[in-house]
C-alpha cells in the first residue's frame, strides 16, 4: 500500500482520486488542508509557514512517505517539488520550476529556442519613481505580476491612462503573491540577469490572445516529453481576458499540435525540466498560422481531470502518481463514456451579493437528468463577490460544472439545461462606509 500526500486535498478531487484505477493500491493524505494551501484566510500566504507545517505533518505520519503530489497552482506548484527533494522522491530541481513559474525568467528561457513563438515584453518595477519609462511593448499590452495566478491584477492597457489607473491597484495588491513567491526564490539559484527582479516586478507584454487558445497535458521523464491531451480554452468576456470553458479533446488541426508539441519539449529541454507533468498553454490564429506560447505551468491541470475521466476513462492524476512513484505513465486514451467533455465556468461580470445558490437537490436534479455530470460551488449565500480571493481583474466566478457529450450540440445543450436547473440569484452589493 503507497502513501499519497495530496497537498489542499477535498472532497471533489478525492471522489476522482478513489476511481483511478489502481486506488485500492494507494492511501490518500490530506497535506495541509484546503483552506491553508489554497484558500488561505484573508489570502495570506505564508510559504515558510506552510512548509513548517507539512514538514511537521509528515514527521508525525508512522508509515513511509511514497509520492507527494499538488495539482493547484501557487504555492502548492512550488511546496510540492520541495517537499519531493526533501523526503527523496523523485521531482525536477527547483530552477526548472522557478523557470516556469517565474513569468520574465520563462519568458527569456523560451525566447531562446522559440523566438518566433515569443511575444514582445519588459520587465516593470511598479515601485520605480517613473515605471512607465521601462516599458517599450506599443499599446495595448497586458501588465501582469510576475507571479499571481487566475490572471490576478493582470490588467489590459490600452493608454497611459489606464497604467495610471491601474498602477495603484498593482502597488498595493502586488505583495500577496511577491511575498511568498520571493521565499521560494530563496532555495534557487537565480541567473545573474535576474537578479533583483523578484516577486514584486511586473510583465508587460504584447498582447497574443487574438487566436485560439488550447493547452498540452504532458510529463517529462528521464528526459523525454509525452503529451497526452491537448484541451481547447474557450475565451468570453470583456479582452476575452476570461475562460467560458475547457472542452476536450481539441478541435485544432493535428498539424497545430504537432508544431505545438515540439515546440513544447524544446522549452522543457532548454530548462532541464524532467520527471514530473507540465501543462503548456498556447494560441493559434488561423489566419496567419501563427502559434505564440503563453506558459508552461509545472503540474497537471485539475481543470481538466474530470474531462480525461469522461472522455479517456481515467482521471489524469494517474500520470502525476505514476511519475512521483517512479513508474512509467500508461494513460488510456478514449477508453471514456464520452466523445468530448467541457468544464464551463459561470461566471458574472459586476459586483453583487449572493443571495441564493442551487441547493443540494438542484444539483441532485442535475445529476439526476446528466448522470455523470459534476458541479463545484465557489460562492456562498450571503457572500459579497468582490470579497472573493484571487479573481481575475474583470468578472467573478460562480460554480464550475463538467458535462460530456457525444457532439457538440448535444454538449452546449446540456449547459444551457444545467444553467435552468441550477439557479443563482445575485443581487447588487450594498454600499461599504469608506
Amino acid at each position: 500500500m503507497k502513501n499519497i500526500f495530496i497537498i489542499g486535498l477535498e472532497p471533489f478531487n478525492l471522489k476522482l482520486l478513489q476511481e483511478l484505477p489502481g486506488a485500492g493500491e494507494y492511501r490518500f493524505h490530506d497535506l495541509l488542508g484546503y483552506r491553508k494551501a489554497v484558500r488561505p484566510e484573508g489570502g495570506h500566504i505564508d510559504l515558510p509557514g506552510l512548509l513548517n507545517l507539512a514538514e511537521q505533518q509528515l514527521a508525525g505520519f508512522s508509515g513511509s512517505i511514497d509520492a507527494i503530489i499538488g495539482y493547484w497552482d501557487f504555492p502548492s506548484s512550488v511546496i510540492a517539488p520541495i517537499l519531493r527533494h526533501r523526503h527523496g522522491i523523485v521531482a525536477p530541481s527547483l530552477e526548472a520550476v522557478a523557470a516556469c513559474e517565474h513569468k520574465i525568467w520563462s519568458r527569456i528561457e523560451q525566447r531562446r529556442v522559440i523566438p518566433e513563438m515569443v511575444p514582445r515584453f519588459d520587465a516593470v518595477d511598479p515601485f520605480a519613481d517613473d515605471p512607465f519609462s521601462q516599458i517599450s511593448v506599443d499599446f495595448p499590452f497586458w501588465l501582469k505580476p510576475v507571479k499571481a495566478h487566475s490572471s490576478y491584477l493582470g490588467f489590459k492597457i490600452r493608454s497611459h491612462a489606464d497604467f495610471e489607473e491601474h498602477l495603484p491597484v498593482i502597488r498595493e495588491n502586488i505583495h500577496i503573491f511577491a511575498e511568498p513567491f520571493d521565499a521560494f526564490l530563496e532555495l534557487v539559484d537565480v541567473p545573474e540577469e535576474l537578479a533583483g527582479v523578484g516577486g514584486s516586478y511586473c510583465i508587460a507584454e504584447e498582447i497574443i490572445s487574438a487566436g485560439q487558445q488550447c493547452t498540452l497535458e504532458g510529463y517529462v521523464q528521464g528526459g523525454e516529453v509525452t503529451v497526452y491531451g491537448v484541451v481547447d480554452s474557450i475565451r468570453s468576456g470583456k479582452h476575452r481576458s476570461c475562460f467560458a470553458r475547457y472542452q476536450y479533446p481539441s478541435q485544432l488541426p493535428r498539424h497545430v499540435h504537432t508544431r505545438m508539441v515540439e515546440a513544447a519539449a524544446g522549452v522543457i529541454r532548454q530548462i532541464d525540466y524532467d520527471n514530473a507533468p507540465f501543462n503548456a498553454e498556447f494560441f493559434w490564429d488561423r489566419q496567419s498560422d501563427e502559434i505564440r506560447i503563453l506558459e508552461i505551468n509545472t503540474r497537471i491541470s485539475k481543470s481538466h481531470c474530470p474531462l480525461f475521466k469522461m472522455v479517456d476513462g481515467v482521471s489524469h492524476q494517474q500520470v502525476a502518481i505514476d511519475l512521483a512513484l517512479g513508474h512509467r505513465p500508461d494513460f488510456p486514451s478514449r477508453g471514456g463514456s464520452h466523445r468530448l467533455a467541457a468544464k464551463f465556468m459561470l461566471r458574472v461580470f459586476e459586483d453583487g451579493q449572493v443571495r441564493r445558490i442551487p441547493a443540494a437537490s438542484d444539483i441532485a436534479a442535475l445529476q439526476e437528468r446528466f448522470p455523470d455530470a459534476m458541479v463545484r460551488m465557489l460562492v456562498d449565500e450571503g457572500q459579497r463577490l468582490a470579497h472573493l480571493s484571487f479573481q481575475d481583474s474583470y468578472s467573478f466566478e460562480l460554480a464550475e460544472i463538467f458535462l460530456g457529450a457525444n457532439n457538440q450540440t448535444e454538449l452546449l445543450e446540456k449547459y444551457e439545461t444545467a444553467l435552468d436547473l441550477l439557479p443563482f440569484e445575485i443581487v447588487p452589493a450594498p454600499s461599504e462606509a469608506a
